[in-house]
């Protein structure tokens, strides 16, 4: 049953390391490096949205565009629609048995791109996250026959060698939580036209992953996950994002703080607890 209401769930996120991410762990790779590429230096508070496709994710982001310190990530969606003047997208969509793989590959480059992103924001918020691709889409693909169990392996190593040596910054997960049927109205009513041939199993299908993942726990979580519901429509769900903003907001308020710290004792800021 979807959750009516915003709440922060209440099992931590697990503790990830390299001999957890990889479900078969085939060669146990170690890192390359005895520390991760980009770990070192300041990062922003990271948030990835999630959801299936339709849940409202973009328009999320767009809630935030009133705040100056939030960098914004869109996913490349324009990147996979022209690769070089190719439209991988559609073909994905329309050829999945020979396209899955090269889809996929580009997607993990041009995710990776936006996790490695530079910014002297104190926020960032990205749409999807390389987790959402390996857990939700690639199974998705292994289990449609889309994606041969030999090219699912190549992806497999590849997510290890990644999250084995590059910094993926994780510290709030926000999943925008959708019943299938809505979403799918929703997807026919923007009418891209890569999408007009998904059907409603397959957006059943990303449901049940996500769900598998960010509310039960099959796969391991990087960040806390906050749920919201986004079945709501365009008039009310504003207030729903509105009561997301504290847990998004929580650097931006910290720092506002520190950088007004005259209005308030020493001892008094030792004992604020955001």
């Amino acid at each position: 049953m979807l959750l009516k209401t915003v709440r922060l769930m209440l099992r931590p996120a697990k503790s990830i390391s390299c001999s957890q991410l990889g479900r078969r762990n085939i060669h146990n790779m170690p890192p390359i490096a005895s520390e991760k590429l980009g770990a070192s230096g300041k990062k922003p508070f990271t948030v990835f949205v999630e959801g299936n496709i339709g849940s409202g994710k973009t328009t999320f982001l767009d809630h935030f565009q009133k705040f100056n310190d939030i960098c914004l990530l869109t996913e490349p969606v324009e990147k996979w629609r022209n690769c070089g003047g190719v439209n991988l997208l559609d073909l994905m969509y329309k050829e999945s048995h020979r396209w899955a793989m090269p889809f996929q590959t580009y997607v993990t480059l041009t995710m990776l791109d936006m996790h490695t992103c530079q910014t002297d924001k104190s926020v960032k918020l990205m749409e999807r996250s390389l987790f959402s691709a390996r857990n939700c889409f690639v199974e998705s693909m292994l289990a449609s026959g889309s994606l041969h169990q030999g090219m699912y392996n190549v992806l497999q190593e590849w997510y290890d060698f990644i999250c084995c040596n590059i910094h993926i910054q994780a510290d709030l997960i926000v999943y925008l939580q959708t019943s299938p049927e809505v979403v799918y109205e929703r997807m026919k009513q923007r009418a891209r036209s890569e999408e007009s041939c998904v059907p409603l199993e397959y957006l059943k299908e990303l449901h049940e992953l996500h769900e598998n993942w960010l509310i039960h726990g099959a796969s391991p979580r990087p960040a806390p996950v906050l749920v919201l519901n986004a079945d709501l429509d365009l008039n009310t769900i504003g207030a729903e994002y509105e009561r997301s903003e504290t847990s998004i907001l929580k650097p931006i308020l910290i720092e506002n703080t520190n950088q007004h710290a005259i209005l308030t004792s020493p001892a008094k800021r030792a004992k604020t607890d955001f």
